[in-house]
Order: structure tokens, then sequence, then C-alpha cells
């Protein structure tokens, strides 16, 4: 069985869907939906109050099981985004030398932006080459507003970009 739940984040509504085993989806919505139900379970509570430690300032790293269909790459990709530290960023190229290819920069860069676990699998840690915000699903202010916010509680700085 699949659950749902919402959360009301301070970027907006996050849907968040998983079995009993694991977190499978944290996506943004912009309002949320006419129809939307909610069939909560443990471990989407636990997750409810992960992401409110996290943006409370409490939280840098989650404790949640997470899972999403990908090739081989791609799970190494996602698998790499959990090592980049909370209020710090790698560029694309980085990324693709941590999974071994600095030729896969495009695909590296593909494969962030097919991430469906938001927050939890941090691609908003992933800028461009030149220090620059490029490519976020969940819409550039959102980045911003993310890397801005952990960059506040773990170096004490208001802005990042």
């Amino acid at each position: 069985m699949t659950y749902v739940a919402y959360y009301h984040s301070p970027v907006g509504i996050l849907r968040l869907g998983g079995t009993e085993h694991y977190i499978s989806e944290i996506y943004y919505l912009d309002a949320l939906p006419p129809d939307a139900r909610v069939h909560l379970n443990p471990l989407l509570q636990n997750c409810q109050e992960q992401l409110m430690e996290y943006f409370q300032g409490l939280r840098r790293t989650f404790d949640l099981p997470v899972h999403q269909e990908g090739s081989e790459f791609q799970q190494r990709v996602w698998g790499e985004l959990m090592g980049i530290p909370y209020g710090r960023t790698i560029t694309y190229m980085d990324l693709a030398k941590r999974v071994g290819d600095p030729k896969a920069v495009r695909a590296v860069g593909t494969t962030n932006g097919k991430n469906k676990i938001a927050i939890v699998l941090p691609c908003h840690r992933v800028i461009g080459a030149r220090n620059d915000l490029v490519g976020y699903g969940g819409g550039l202010w959102r980045k911003r507003w993310l890397l801005e916010h952990e960059n506040k509680i773990a170096h004490g700085v208001q802005t990042l970009f």
C-alpha cells in the first residue's frame, strides 16, 4: 500500500509518499490538490517530524529509509547526494567525479533532476560550475531558500547567493 501525507513547510507544501518500509517521494506542490487524501503511517509521521526539525534548524541529517526506482548509475548518483555535508555545496562536475566518471556531467545533472526525494536526498546542494544556482525541479527560489537556510544554521551567514 502507498501512504501519502502533506506537510506545509516554509518552502511550500510537500507531498510525502512511501510504504511501510521506505519513503519514495518528497515532492513540492504549489497548492494542495482539491482531492488530496491523507493516508498516514508511522514512517510518514516520522518523516514529517524530521522535516519540521530540519526547518527549525535542529536537524542536519535525516534518518529515514528511502527508495526510488532507477538504474545502477542513478542509484550511485543519488547515494552520493547523501555525502554532501549540510551547509555545503558541490558542482555537477564534483558529483560526476564522485561517481567515478568526470565525463558524465550531463548524465549526473539529468539524474539529479530525477530525484523524487527532495531535501532528504539533498540535490539542492549541487550547483553550477561557476557556483551559480541552476536546475532545481522545485524552482530556483526554493533551492536558494534551502541553501541560505542551511548556510545560516551551519555557518551563521545570512546570504550565500
